[in-house]
């Protein structure tokens, strides 16, 4: 791993730079061939008009399949999206995000205790741990680690993909919308397909890690520096690709301001009752 050419190298230090900027490195011997495809990760909203490839869904649950789950309870599933009339309403829901219209295949992640629901009543019992706020965490955690290793894999295959919040701006038209049984609440859409050759998404830079990294106890003060720092080349980065250039911390505190900020996600405990889900 020490030839200054290796490829993987090279390609981890580009994204290094580019996360972190000057001075951020790994010794030689941390670096493999999977470290560029997590380091290079970006959204992308502008996709080739090209269907993903036949296997591809297949692939994607695999490797979903192949994450970390609770218990081995695996409390997900999701709903692969193709017809462009549905991918149509579902962008409406979404505030409009042209990108569910235009990606040739979208996917809606659901945290789904509904498995478990059936499994007890099958039984003769009643799963009254769904009950609880832990299993709506269970559920959620194990949807999130199943996604992002789909996500891992898809961009080693030269796909592109952006997480969409969106999903959850009016989840129960969405529940509607894709028949969801009890017990089943969609986390978070994704676009997947072909990344646009004449648009290229950046990689955007991450907080230092000074503000994410602490040692033994946490320590709020040691990312005073830090933030003021991500601030600055935050606002640079914004500027350079055309986003309104407000900082992290202004952008942030605009995005939890208030119940508006929320886009209609101040209604998930209602929803997520109305579910099944008694968030005790």
């Amino acid at each position: 791993m020490t030839d200054a050419y290796d490829p993987a190298r090279q390609k981890t230090i580009a994204f290094l730079k580019e996360r972190y900027g000057e001075g951020f490195s790994l010794p030689d011997d941390l670096i493999n061939p999977v470290l560029p495809v997590l380091l290079s990760h970006r959204s992308v909203r502008s996709y080739e008009k090209k269907p993903v490839p036949d296997g591809l869904l297949e692939m994607i649950v695999a490797a979903g399949q192949s994450a970390s789950t609770s218990s081995n309870l695996q409390l997900w599933s999701v709903v692969a999206v193709e017809d462009p009339a549905r991918k149509e309403y579902l962008s409406e829901l979404c505030a409009g995000q042209k990108h569910i219209r235009d990606c040739p295949l979208f996917l809606v992640w659901l945290a789904d205790g509904s498995r478990v629901a059936r499994a007890a009543e099958a039984q003769g019992v009643k799963a009254e741990g769904l009950d609880y706020v832990e299993a709506v965490m269970l559920a959620a955690v194990d949807t999130a680690l199943a996604a992002q290793n789909a996500v891992v894999a898809m961009e080693s295959l030269g796909l592109g993909t952006v997480y969409i919040g969106g999903i959850r701006n009016n989840m129960d038209k969405v529940i509607e919308e894709l028949r969801l049984p009890p017990y089943v609440v969609p986390c978070f859409g994704m676009c997947v397909g072909w990344p646009s050759e004449s648009v290229t998404a950046s990689v955007k830079p991450r907080l230092p890690q000074a503000a994410v990294l602490h040692r033994e106890t946490y320590d709020p003060d040691q990312e005073t520096d830090a933030i003021a720092e991500y601030d600055a080349t935050l606002t640079d980065f914004q500027n350079r690709v055309g986003m309104p250039a407000r900082g992290w911390q202004p952008t942030i505190v605009r995005r939890m301001q208030n119940e508006e900020a929320l886009t209609g996600r101040h209604r998930l405990r209602e929803i997520l009752e109305k579910a099944g889900y008694l968030m005790k």
